[in-house]
């Protein structure tokens, strides 16, 4: 049965979470516990777990006798993954993706520099195992397949960073990367040289050339920026 209960909070989660985000409930919006019972044909104690999730992510504040109240966008946690997510899914994905790649571009080639000081033997490794599984899986359209290689490669590097701020960063930048996958805002093989870059950023990382591995990571963000004006205008 509790398996059943978090798997049908779950799905009430993935519907009304979205929903807010997409701003289908306005700031200031009340929803009652017990209508959304209804709506969902679930138990209020299956509702008040996804409020609960809801309200560590600043979407909704939960008050006795108002109900549950949708925060301001200002308020949001919006560097939760699953509110990136939610809101890469709505109209407003353009303009979401643009955000998030502005973040990129400033936090990832500091990051950069700093894992050419910093980066261990093993995180070395890792950076140029996933760059040549880039490289690998880039032709032919495999998408999903460069994804996996893309996403571990930006993980390595914000960790290999040695700054704890920049490695929280690791399941934004992994999200990011997933919407712009799913959302088809890639074209059908990545851009040749966005994939030599990054084989580029690994050995410079490797190399322990701090100022080549930050000019390298940012033409990578600004090629990804480059890319959004194309595909997602």
């Amino acid at each position: 049965m509790e398996n059943q209960g978090q798997g049908l909070h779950a799905k009430v989660l993935e519907s009304l979470g979205p929903e807010i985000a997409a701003g289908d409930h306005a700031p200031g919006t009340v929803l009652r516990t017990d209508e959304l019972a209804q709506r969902f044909d679930v138990s209020r104690t299956v509702i008040r777990e996804a409020v609960r999730v809801l309200e560590s992510m600043h979407l909704v504040e939960s008050r006795r006798r108002v109900g549950v109240t949708v925060r301001p966008t200002e308020e949001w946690n919006v560097f939760d993954p699953r509110v990136i997510r939610w809101r890469l899914a709505g109209a407003d994905r353009p303009r979401q993706l643009r955000s998030l790649t502005v973040l990129r571009c400033a936090i990832e080639p500091a990051a950069a520099g700093l894992a050419a000081r910093h980066a261990t033997p093993g995180q070395c490794a890792a950076l140029t195992e996933h760059a040549m599984g880039m490289v690998a899986t880039s032709r032919g359209q495999q998408l999903e397949a460069y994804l996996v290689h893309d996403t571990a490669f930006h993980k390595t590097l914000l960790t290999a960073s040695g700054n704890e701020m920049f490695a929280r960063l690791n399941d934004v930048v992994a999200a990011i990367l997933t919407g712009r996958t799913h959302h088809h805002v890639m074209f059908t093989d990545p851009d040749p040289a966005a994939v030599t870059l990054h084989v580029q950023v690994a050995e410079a990382v490797r190399t322990g050339d701090a100022a080549r591995a930050e000019e390298l990571t940012r033409e990578i963000t600004v090629g990804a920026m480059a890319e959004l004006d194309i595909l997602a205008p």
